[in-house]
């Protein structure tokens, strides 16, 4: 009896959870291509680190996904599936315009992954110092509210409880925008960024 009881109150409290959780929304303008959309540091609350491993692969010469937007705590994953060998290493992690020590994570052959966890919000720029003419990007919110526009620019951020939030809208060679934005059931907040 007492089981089914703590039962039913789980199930009202993640309802209670979902009926006040919302989503921003909007569009990002004056790029070109994907940009990221996340919520800023949200004062007084911390986010358990996701448990699933993105993972970024080495394939025909690219970092695929060219850009990868993951929570801060979050471990990536570096796989190679050329035939060649190749490197990971970021200059530096940006945070604005503060510089955090970059990191190599070494070279290795066709089949193997190398892992990093980033615990610091910020952007690092991937590099290959095999194939330097490789980029790719991993941009490491302090949230888990983030999203990845589509190609022209639309985004979508699920599940972001009610309140009042500063988002920032990040585009490869672009100035960053951020925007305050509140949300009851649904914010909006476009974006026009330029380089």
């Amino acid at each position: 009896m007492t089981r089914n009881i703590v039962s039913v109150l789980v199930a009202l409290l993640a309802l209670a959870l979902a009926a006040n959780a919302g989503s921003i929304s909007g569009k990002v303008s004056g790029v070109s291509g994907e940009s990221v959309v996340y919520v800023d540091t949200v004062q007084g609350k911390t986010f358990p680190a996701p448990s699933e491993h993105p993972v970024i692969d080495q394939k025909g010469l690219l970092f695929q996904p060219h850009i990868t937007v993951v929570q801060a705590g979050t471990t990536v994953d570096f796989l190679n599936s050329d035939k060649v060998a190749h490197n990971v290493f970021w200059p530096s992690l940006m945070q604005g315009t503060k510089k955090l020590p970059g990191k190599n994570l070494g070279t290795w052959p066709q089949g193997e992954k190398r892992a990093f966890k980033f615990d610091q919000p910020g952007v690092a720029a991937l590099l290959c110092n095999v194939h330097p003419e490789m980029s790719g990007y991993v941009v490491v919110g302090p949230t888990p509210y983030h999203a990845l526009t589509d190609k022209s620019g639309n985004y979508k951020i699920e599940n972001v409880p009610d309140g009042q939030y500063n988002v920032v809208a990040w585009h490869e060679g672009a100035k960053s925008q951020s925007k305050a934005v509140a949300v009851a059931g649904d914010g909006k907040a476009d974006f026009t960024l330029s380089k």
